[in-house]
């Protein structure tokens, strides 16, 4: 399995040549506060409207892929929550029991006058293992998933032959797991867990987790993030 900052610079230099296309660890909290709203079916699945779209991305703990897109110049907003699976309302304990078949996934909205979902993928599959099969780091699963939701028709087929482009370019050492599939439902998750870097960045694991994910992020996309 390739160590992050390895698979950010390999895929950098190969995703960067097929952008001509269009242009949470065992230290979190045990409260176990419901979540008790879901956004409607029809606002998940729905197609874009005007320039503002949706994304919905698992890679690991929430936290992290939070923290990480929230810093995209264009990105609008992220939103953690729960995805893929067959309980409605679930709770983040239930999720990390793994009964849901839920995964810890965010939901972003952005503007793309000023970035395209192909971007995303890239920052997706540059800050995260798509090799491994339910676990992140030290965090194992099937709520720590890679999975990529798509709202429509265009997400899916972009996110297939991405994927499909680096498998066959062996762009990591092992085969991209990463599952693709029609965003169904998703639940907000508990208040707590939003804007949670930003907001605990002096706790344990996002010093020694989520800080360091971030600085490589930033690092290799500084020319995307916000000022």
């Amino acid at each position: 399995m390739m160590k992050l900052e390895k698979n950010m610079n390999l895929a950098a230099t190969f995703i960067a040549a097929i952008l001509f296309i269009t242009a949470c660890g065992q230290n979190k909290p045990t409260s176990t506060k419901e979540n008790m709203t879901q956004s409607s079916q029809s606002d998940q699945s729905k197609q874009s409207v005007g320039n503002i779209d949706t994304a919905t991305f698992g890679a690991g703990c929430f936290w992290c892929v939070e923290a990480v897109f929230q810093r995209l110049n264009g990105v609008l907003s992220v939103k953690s929550g729960y995805s893929g699976g067959n309980v409605k309302n679930p709770s983040y304990k239930e999720v990390c029991n793994g009964s849901t078949g839920h995964a810890e996934v965010c939901q972003i909205i952005f503007d793309k006058n000023k970035i395209h979902y192909d971007e995303l993928l890239e920052v997706f599959w540059k800050t995260h293992d798509p090799t491994t099969m339910n676990s992140q780091g030290n965090d194992f699963g099937t709520q720590y998933r890679s999975v990529i939701f798509y709202h429509h028709l265009d997400q899916k087929q972009l996110a297939e032959k991405y994927k499909s482009e680096l498998n066959a370019a062996k762009v990591y050492d092992n085969p991209i797991v990463t599952e693709i599939a029609p965003l169904t439902n998703y639940y907000p998750a508990e208040d707590y867990h939003q804007n949670y870097f930003n907001q605990n960045g002096s706790e344990g694991y996002c010093k020694f987790v989520i800080q360091p994910k971030v600085e490589k992020f930033e690092k290799v996309f500084k020319q995307k993030l916000k000022h």
